[in-house]
């Protein structure tokens, strides 16, 4: 072989795997464990169990105030979320414990989503300050992967390095100017969490 074929043989591998890497990247299914590819697949399981726990729980009343937030088939398409700041609002769904309430609903925060390779969430705000990537998944919805931040950490833990700490969960819109992200079965607390994410600039 001659160097000149040699190097163009180079180039174009070197191409072929920049655009293999960069392709699994971008792919949700390359990057999720394999518990969280399960708690995403059971994700109307997750739903339905949490609405029948905080109902039996007396807060009935509290699901229907949610309106579409807490409908399981609400996602109504028109993907990706856009980049920007929100205020979000985080609620607890179900309990993994009976001694735990069925229904929390927590002040709103404020959250951003930023462009880069792929998108990039973060809780600005708070104790609990879930980040990560937002993938592409299908024309209805996104795929968030990321972890938990807490207290004064200053760092996030890589994904997939802290199974306590890993989050998995749907982007989806749910009216003109609303979406939520669902967190099937989180580890701590809850059997769904669900983050409302509403434009701070509309």
């Amino acid at each position: 072989m001659t160097r000149a074929i040699f190097a163009a043989t180079l180039v174009s591998l070197t191409a072929c795997a920049t655009t293999q890497a960069s392709s699994q990247a971008r792919s949700w299914q390359a990057i999720a464990t394999d518990g969280d590819r399960q708690r995403l697949r059971d994700w109307r399981t997750a739903f339905t169990k949490a609405l029948e726990q905080a109902r039996a729980g007396g807060h009935a009343a509290d699901i229907a105030r949610e309106g579409k937030l807490l409908d399981p088939d609400a996602a109504i398409g028109g993907v990706p979320i856009p980049n920007g700041d929100y205020r979000c609002r985080t609620v607890k769904v179900g309990a993994k414990d009976e001694r735990l309430l069925n229904f929390i609903a927590y002040p709103p925060f404020r959250c951003r989503i930023e462009e880069g390779k792929l998108q990039h969430f973060s809780k600005l705000t708070g104790s609990q300050r879930p980040v990560g990537r937002i993938y592409p998944a299908d024309s209805l919805r996104q795929i968030f992967l990321g972890t938990m931040v807490l207290g004064d950490e200053t760092r996030a833990y890589q994904y997939g390095r802290d199974h306590d700490r890993d989050l998995a969960g749907w982007v989806e819109r749910i009216d003109d100017k609303r979406w939520r992200m669902i967190f099937p079965y989180p580890h701590y607390e809850s059997t769904l969490d669900v983050i409302e994410l509403i434009p701070e600039h509309q």
